[in-house]
């Protein structure tokens, strides 16, 4: 969806983007091909994308900041290479895994190449960061079953994780993709199913998909990083969420629209008025009212089915914007 992202962003001349999601530099690359005067922030928890962003700061004559840390990194990093708050433009987040990360069989995200169970986006560069092998096995039996449901929302979860430790103890340490995806194969009676938009999917996809979620703390990066980008942002300016999973979509609307993040999804006003007969302080409900984000649009944008047909990947994307707004909890 490059060319909706480009739209809403908008590049100009001497105007900051943050790439919160560097890759391979793929929007980073269009920025500067239309607007090669913007100075582009090149922000990549993956070391492998941060040489890449190294290279196009060598080859390009345009101004690119590579930085190497996750989300929850960019308010120090942008500090460090003189980025002030209530500077930057526009913001872009192309969460989840690159397609370099999955086509790489040691990285350990993909179900089709077999190889070591890693599955940590910042490769080796964070020693004290547990891998997917020792989640998978270290964990309890509930505990693995709370991630597989919570962040893969499947079904068996509770059998996936039986087996997952039944295994361990029958076998011994489960070290390969290739060993982890047939435990979880062996819970079902098929090896692919179709998923909700009627694609052949191999079973353990979202067992895999929850390992990679906690290991890599998605969720809470994702959430702290609107918060902190929100900061770095001008006022008027345009953070762009495009996501690929309905958890991180959730977070992007829930932030965008001035949802609490602890209530529950789909809430009613009743919900939301159960405990009407608390009083709130002038200054409490001022706080409560005031919005952080003027949505782009008030549905979720998808892709074309042309564009779906040249990028079968694409099939699942959302793409969420907002506009910061000028009166904001934060006085910037």
């Amino acid at each position: 969806m490059v060319d909706e992202v480009l739209s809403i962003i908008n590049p100009k001349p001497n105007q900051t983007f943050l790439d919160m999601t560097f890759g391979a530099g793929g929007h980073s690359r269009e920025v500067l091909r239309i607007s090669p005067d913007t100075r582009v922030i090149a922000l990549d928890r993956d070391p492998l994308a941060h040489s890449y962003a190294v290279e196009l700061q060598q080859s390009s004559e345009s101004t690119v900041l590579p930085l190497l840390g996750k989300f929850t990194d960019i308010e120090r990093l942008a500090s460090d290479v003189g980025i002030q708050p209530g500077t930057v433009d526009s913001v872009l987040f192309d969460v989840g895994t690159s397609s370099m990360q999955f086509d790489t069989a040691e990285r350990g995200f993909a179900l089709s190449r077999d190889g070591p169970l890693d599955m940590r986006m910042d490769g080796s560069r964070l020693p004290d960061q547990p891998s997917a092998c020792e989640v998978v096995n270290l964990l309890s039996e509930n505990d693995l079953y709370h991630i597989i449901k919570k962040y893969g929302e499947e079904n068996k979860a509770r059998k996936i994780a039986n087996m997952i430790v039944e295994s361990r103890y029958a076998y011994g340490r489960i070290e390969t993709t290739q060993q982890l995806a047939n435990i979880v194969k062996s819970v079902f009676d098929i090896e692919y199913k179709k998923d909700k938009m009627q694609r052949h999917s191999h079973v353990a996809t979202k067992t895999f998909q929850a390992i990679r979620i906690f290991v890599n703390n998605e969720l809470n990066e994702l959430s702290n990083g609107l918060e902190m980008v929100h900061r770095l942002l001008k006022p008027g300016g345009v953070c762009v969420v495009l996501s690929f999973h309905s958890l991180e979509d959730r977070i992007a609307k829930r932030h965008f629209h001035g949802i609490n993040l602890e209530d529950e999804p789909n809430m009613s006003v009743r919900d939301h008025y159960r405990n009407s007969k608390i009083a709130h302080s002038m200054d409490a409900v001022t706080q409560i009212m005031e919005k952080c984000w003027k949505p782009y649009s008030k549905k979720v944008i998808t892709p074309s089915d042309s564009h779906c047909k040249e990028n079968p990947r694409a099939r699942s994307a959302k793409l969420r914007a907002a506009y910061k707004l000028e009166v904001n909890k934060y006085n910037i």
